[in-house]
């Protein structure tokens, strides 16, 4: 068993890893600031023997390298994520996302630790590249547009990670995640339209679903985005490459906001808000995404488990167990 360090490790994803590692008996650390993760998220371990919480930045060099100073393996997930944070502040999102990477990446290539880097499919960003492929070309927007900032900081993230690899022998892996949903997720919908929609229908408010809703994406029950993730990491051919974590079933936005409403069991309209409205005019929206899992049932054996209808029922149920806690967050 080793000793770990998941950064953001108190995060909606991050919080799930831990609960997968400590249960495999290994020891963890987190590293979280608590931006946007919760310590709620993290509670039932607080007591436990195996599990230590630093609160902290990964800009901060100095603590960053004490944390890591004798650990075996390092899963990064922090970062800023969301499509409102990056708009609202995207230079936080780049010192965050790029410089913060690189300072996990060039402590762990001082001290011979093994990184697997979080990333997203947002890698991919306005691709027509259906579906996508890890091989595949990124297309990203102008610099006009804030929103691409955050799919050029994860790219930035991917490149130093594999030239840590090829120029300093460092060992690393990177994950694309694609929409990850389930218990844990941020009630205010924050970067997760499910969040938002079982929130809005809860309240008894209308579902807002931004533009035509057409658009598709590909959602993934959180236990097989941890497992991947954890396949990642511990599968030694996936060493210096991308996979992509997702579930290559594709649904629009407006069809996903009927599923909602039918699991929730509310009696709510759908309304259609502008895009322009939310995001401003200076905003683009990817039509589809939708990842080819191929290269990670090849060498990593994974399959997502859980169907849209079964994910959306748990995160649902978990809603109501936490309904007055999510009303005072």
């Amino acid at each position: 068993m080793a000793k770990l360090l998941v950064t953001g490790g108190a995060g909606f994803i991050g919080s799930h890893l831990v609960d997968a590692l400590l249960n495999e008996g290994h020891e963890v650390v987190v590293l979280d600031n608590l931006s946007s993760g919760s310590l709620s998220n993290i509670a039932c371990h607080r007591k436990a023997s195996r599990f230590s919480f630093v609160r902290g930045s990964i800009l901060d060099q100095t603590l960053l390298e004490a944390v890591m100073r004798d650990v075996e393996g390092v899963y990064h997930l922090a970062a800023l994520v969301g499509v409102r944070y990056v708009v609202d502040d995207p230079l936080l999102g780049i010192s965050t996302n790029v410089l913060g990477t690189e300072c996990v990446l060039r402590l762990a290539a001082r001290h011979g630790i093994k990184v697997l880097v979080a990333s997203s499919s947002e890698a991919y960003g306005k691709s027509s590249q259906i579906p996508f492929r890890e091989s595949g070309d990124s297309v990203i927007g102008s610099t006009d547009i804030p929103r691409w900032s955050y799919a050029l900081s994860k790219l930035l993230d991917e490149h130093l990670a594999f030239a840590y690899t090829r120029q300093r022998d460092l060992p690393t892996v990177v994950v694309r995640y694609f929409n990850a949903y389930g218990p844990r997720l941020d009630p205010r919908g924050y970067g997760s339209v499910i969040a938002r929609f079982i929130t809005q229908a809860m309240s008894g408010k209308p579902l807002t679903v931004y533009g035509d809703g057409q658009q598709t994406r590909a959602f993934t029950f959180v236990s097989d985005t941890v497992r991947g993730t954890v396949l990642a990491m511990e599968t030694p051919a996936a060493e210096g490459l991308a996979f992509n974590i997702g579930n290559p079933s594709e649904v629009s936005i407006l069809q996903l906001a009927r599923q909602v409403r039918e699991a929730v069991g509310a009696d709510v309209s759908i309304n259609h808000v502008p895009l322009e409205v939310v995001y401003g005019p200076h905003f683009e929206e990817s039509r589809r995404r939708l990842p080819d899992i191929t290269r990670a049932r090849r060498i990593l054996g994974f399959e997502p488990e859980v169907p849209l209808h079964m994910g959306l029922r748990r995160t649902v149920d978990w809603f109501r167990e936490h309904w007055h806690d999510n009303l005072s967050t």
